[in-house]
């Protein structure tokens, strides 16, 4: 294991291979175990890394009066692609983490040579982050079926989970939380080594902090990186209905969908997402 510290924080990581760089970027309730299985796999071809992000195991652990934000977890990603080298870098995103990738690719586009994202939260294209009744109105006559998954994300998923994380009791919490995101079957099928992971990495300032950043569409249209946008089949439609979303505004992008996988696609389909997200790389040359 490698480390770091990049804005006043000590970052753990781990890389294999040479050639040029490719970073992964995991998701909630993970951290660089979550890419187990694709590091040797890419470490043929390229220089590749994961780290886990800030207050992620085995990294310290937040502060009790410390804000999640996700501006400053973009800052980490922007100073870590700085610290790794000075050629653009093929960054790997999940969720969470593909969310900060695609919010840096906006800040600063020059760090990056290609996109893959894996079904990113960007709800905040659509509505404010604690979204007013006002907002789902109007998106309910203009995507209804958006609109619908993600008023059924908030009051099966968010709600619950944070007011059982207001009452300390992360168990329950996992569990609405885990549910809403994978799917049922999705989290039913964790493995004990998955779940003893997402508990180490499960932080109730997350959901309980300042939240996510607003987004917006126009410069996410304006952005000419090649990009994956990648999907597990099981997963539950919300995360379908965004990449959708996504995959119409980028303009240099294709989407493509993992069988026999929900959200944590590569470890739930690891050949197929392997062979699909390095068939994309080298499309794009070496």
């Amino acid at each position: 294991m490698l480390r770091t510290i990049l804005n006043g924080y000590n970052f753990n990581y781990v890389a294999q291979g040479n050639g040029e760089q490719l970073v992964f970027v995991h998701g909630s309730a993970s951290d660089y175990r979550t890419w187990g299985k694709q590091l040797a796999y890419f470490g043929n071809h390229y220089h590749t890394i994961a780290y886990s992000r800030r207050y992620h195991w085995p990294n310290a652990t937040i502060p009790d009066d410390e804000d999640y934000a996700m501006a400053q977890h973009i800052d980490d990603l922007e100073g870590f692609l700085q610290f790794i080298g000075d050629s653009p870098t093929h960054l790997i995103g999940h969720s969470y983490g593909a969310l900060l990738c695609l919010l840096l690719a906006i800040k600063n586009t020059k760090l990056i040579r290609t996109l893959t994202l894996a079904e990113p939260p960007a709800i905040t294209l659509f509505v404010s982050n604690t979204p007013k009744p006002k907002e789902l109105l109007k998106l309910l006559f203009s995507k209804p079926k958006l609109a619908l998954a993600i008023m059924k994300f908030g009051a099966k998923g968010v709600v619950p989970a944070t007011n059982a994380m207001n009452q300390n009791n992360m168990d329950k919490a996992l569990d609405i939380f885990g549910k809403s995101t994978l799917g049922v079957d999705g989290f039913l099928n964790l493995s004990t080594s998955r779940l003893e992971q997402a508990r180490a990495n499960l932080i109730k300032a997350e959901l309980l902090g300042s939240g996510f950043l607003p987004m917006d569409s126009a410069k996410i249209q304006e952005m000419k990186l090649p990009t994956l946008l990648v999907a597990g089949h099981d997963s539950p439609k919300l995360w379908h209905y965004l990449l959708a979303e996504i995959n119409n505004l980028l303009p240099n992008s294709e989407l493509v969908t993992i069988a026999g996988a929900s959200h944590i696609m590569h470890e739930d389909n690891v050949s197929n997402y392997n062979e699909t997200v390095l068939s994309f790389l080298k499309k794009q040359g070496d």
